[in-house]
């Protein structure tokens, strides 16, 4: 079996999410994790640590990608509250399909679907905060991504839409609906970038979530920088404007973020 290395452009196979799903930084995207063919293979590891004012995440995910059709991931939050000695831990399995064409050679988006089973560790401040389900939820997406070569001055151009079926309260580490709502919403989700080179990224996130816990939960966004040396690593550096989380407001700060595609 020919080595993934030798499969995609470099710079296009996107990056890992907060989730553990391929993606941008906060929003999956339609591509799949690693730079497999359609006789391939990529397992790829990520570390992701986002530093706010009162809180701290620190992700680790591992996921695969199997001929560049579908995609598997797992990934452990832990939310720390500064200051408080608050541990929250949240377990994540996801799964993602790509259903139409290639980020790249197709005239249209590649389209994917994909689901984000997440399983509460700690259960208690969710409870406290008033959740509906405080043990484990389930988001649903369907995400559109297209790479546009030498779109802007010559530098090739990415964007992505996503449309996301969610309960959730703060990614599910608060928990799943409340006072406000109970039911699914549909939230919206959306990248664009600019690739300098095949090396150097810039863009934008945005990422719509639902308030159904009465706290004034925010909308997430954030502006970041990626370099890719080579198809083996990204490091992504990000400014994460999250607002306000379980009523602390003003909560922003650094993303690091460092994936690795082992093969």
């Amino acid at each position: 079996m020919a080595s993934a290395q030798d499969g995609k452009l470099i710079g296009t196979a996107g990056l890992v999410q907060l989730e553990g799903s391929g993606g941008g930084g906060i929003v999956p995207w339609a591509t799949l994790v690693g730079y497999d063919s359609q006789d391939q293979i990529s397992v790829n590891v990520v570390a992701t640590q986002v530093d706010v004012d009162d809180y701290r995440l620190n992700v680790l995910g591992l996921s695969a990608s199997f001929y560049d059709r579908v995609e598997i991931s797992v990934a452990q939050h832990r939310f720390d509250l500064k200051g408080a000695g608050v541990d929250i831990k949240q377990n994540i399995y996801a799964v993602k399909y790509r259903i139409y064409g290639d980020v790249v050679y197709s005239n249209w988006p590649q389209i994917s679907v994909g689901a984000q089973h997440k399983v509460l560790a700690d259960e208690s401040i969710a409870s406290a905060l008033g959740a509906h389900k405080t043990s484990s939820g389930t988001d649903f997406y369907i995400a559109a991504t297209k790479v546009h070569l030498g779109a802007i001055a010559g530098y090739n151009a990415v964007w992505n839409l996503t449309a996301r079926a969610t309960q959730a309260n703060e990614m599910g580490l608060l928990g799943y609906g409340g006072i406000n709502n109970n039911d699914y919403e549909v939230m919206l989700e959306a990248s664009a970038g600019i690739l300098f080179s095949r090396h150097f990224a810039v863009g934008i996130e945005y990422r719509q979530k639902p308030d159904n816990l009465g706290l004034g939960e925010d909308d997430w966004k954030d502006l970041f920088v990626t370099y890719i040396p080579s198809k083996n690593l990204a490091i992504t550096l990000a400014w994460a404007d999250l607002g306000t989380i379980a009523g602390a407001s003003g909560q922003d700060g650094l993303y690091l973020s460092l994936n690795g595609q082992l093969w």
